[in-house]
């Protein structure tokens, strides 16, 4: 028995990790096998091959590596520089800051540019950098797409232009890792030459798989790349893909047979449709939101993103107060307000494996919750203006038409 019994379903709406599907599940739910067998290389090409899918390339590396946002960040770095590089690295929020300390303690010279938490990467001060820096300095780009703490999503098609306005040679790193197989993501168009996620985000499966894929460029760069890494390492995962054995150390079995399903589920919904979902539940978060009369914390909507709603509270409510109470209450889990923004916002995670009436029923709770810790919200409201948008926006299910 769970430890914390609540009758029902918990509902999950932290935006990561995010609801396991039932297949997903089921999928994993076997023994242990030989990942040496002829079984498990096999199964490896063919997600190898797959996972290229997600990041929209074909002529990007993968490497599924048995570990957690973070390890993929680290290899990411790792692979592609050298200490006392330089990388320019934007500071929206708590994820690109924690990015930023992992750069500064691996010993790259980081330059940061920092904006206002609930605003996206500064590109205007990234075009003056670049076209400053003429002796081709700075190595590498380094943006969270996605900034989970804010609810922001940054523009990389922009970042691209920029770096091809000045014919900068710099590599583009993206930390994808709550923006992949939900937003629209382009690695081969937008030139992206490391792009990341984890696991535990969009594609719905348990923490533990770091999936990074790199450009040739980005290979290239790792011939001469200076930094230690050994768990890492992306020559010794090309070496097995050579052998065509795949794996250099032992992989997690539960979770490829789990990463398969996923794909499969994924592919079955069409990537395009997956997107369009993610953006009408964003809309109508946003939209509920509005109608409690309190405000996003993204303050622009160019910025808003289709994953997660950070939702600013009066300052007489401690947002953390209202997580607490989802939990202990409605068995409802909500994002705490991190770092700056601690106290001040919670967060709505709109992504993965998600239906419009499973957030409908998370929009129903937050609205019983703002009641409850004083905040004069009128029951229904936020529920009723996503339910109309709801109502003429969702499409039939493919697969039942």
């Amino acid at each position: 028995m769970d430890y914390f019994y609540g009758p029902g379903r918990n509902h999950l709406f932290v935006p990561g990790p995010v609801n396991i599907p039932e297949s997903v599940l089921r999928a994993m739910n076997r023994n242990n096998e030989d990942y040496r067998s002829p079984a498990v290389p096999a199964m490896t090409k063919t997600l190898l091959e797959d996972v290229k899918k997600i990041f929209k390339t074909t002529s990007g590396t993968p490497f599924l590596i048995p570990t957690t946002g973070t390890g993929a960040w680290e290899s990411a770095l790792t692979n592609t520089l050298s200490p006392g590089d330089r990388t320019v690295s934007f500071l929206i929020g708590q994820f690109s800051l924690l990015w930023i300390d992992q750069q500064k303690r691996l010993g790259f010279n980081v330059d940061v540019v920092e904006s206002d938490w609930g605003q996206g990467a500064n590109l205007d001060i990234l075009a003056s950098k670049l076209a400053e820096d003429t002796a081709h300095t700075i190595k590498a780009v380094c943006i969270v797409h996605n900034e989970t703490a804010t609810g922001v999503t940054n523009n990389l098609a922009k970042v691209r232009k920029i770096l091809d306005d000045y014919r900068h040679p710099a590599l583009f790193l993206v930390d994808g890792v709550s923006s992949i197989c939900a937003l629209d993501f382009r690695m081969d168009e937008w030139g992206v030459d490391v792009a990341l996620t984890g696991s535990q985000k969009a594609l719905s499966l348990p923490t533990g798989m770091g999936i990074v894929c790199a450009s040739p460029k980005a290979l290239e760069a790792s011939e001469t790349a200076k930094s230690v890494r050994v768990f890492f390492d992306w020559k010794d995962y090309l070496k097995f893909y050579k052998l065509g054995t795949y794996w250099p150390y032992t992989p997690s079995i539960q979770l490829l047979y789990g990463l398969r399903e996923a794909l499969d589920l994924l592919f079955e919904e069409g990537l395009d449709n997956v997107i369009a979902r993610h953006a009408r539940l964003g809309n109508a978060t946003r939209l509920a939101v509005e109608a409690w009369g309190l405000k996003n914390c993204t303050q622009k909507e160019e910025w808003f993103s289709d994953t997660v709603t950070a939702v600013l509270v009066p300052p007489y409510i401690d947002s953390a107060e209202i997580v607490r109470r989802g939990w202990k209450r409605y068995n409802l889990s909500l994002g705490l307000g991190l770092n700056k923004v601690a106290g001040k916002v919670f967060r709505i995670g709109h992504l993965g494996n998600l239906n419009e009436l499973q957030l409908l029923g998370c929009l129903a709770g937050v609205e019983m919750i703002l009641k409850d810790v004083g905040y004069p919200v009128k029951l229904g409201s936020g529920v009723a203006a996503a339910c109309a948008y709801l109502q003429n926006s969702t499409p039939l299910i493919a697969s039942r038409i």
